[in-house]
């Protein structure tokens, strides 16, 4: 830090923005987005948004949903705390601008010989 006005810069990390601060303060998410897991599918609906009413992260999180991905992923990605993902995801799900999609929790039957088939041949390598 060269400078004492600077001390919301850290040359290492680049500029500080407090996780409440990108969320204005919220801690949770709107209803529209009560039901986010982690595995939860979002995928961008559309990409050209109006830009001059969503923040940057809002705008990273069409960028990437543009293929789907889980929110953990959403998470990884930002680099930002889950719960402050799910809040800006919430934001946008009411918006219109993104989908979700829980992952199948349908039982597959499991085949045992098959798996010991593959079990069999793990072991023979």
């Amino acid at each position: 830090m060269s400078n004492s006005s600077d001390w919301w810069y850290d040359e290492a990390a680049g500029p500080m923005v407090r996780p409440y601060a990108m969320v204005s303060g919220r801690t949770r998410p709107k209803p529209a987005g009560e039901d986010l897991t982690l595995t939860t599918q979002v995928r961008a609906l559309r990409t050209t948004t109006d830009q001059g009413t969503l923040s940057v992260e809002h705008l990273e999180i069409i960028k990437l949903c543009r293929k789907p991905l889980s929110v953990a992923e959403v998470a990884a990605y930002l680099h930002a705390p889950l719960v402050v993902v799910k809040v800006l995801l919430s934001d946008l799900i009411q918006r219109g601008d993104v989908i979700t999609s829980s992952p199948s929790t349908k039982v597959v039957p499991v085949d045992m010989n098959l798996l010991q088939k593959v079990l069999d041949g793990v072991r023979a390598i």
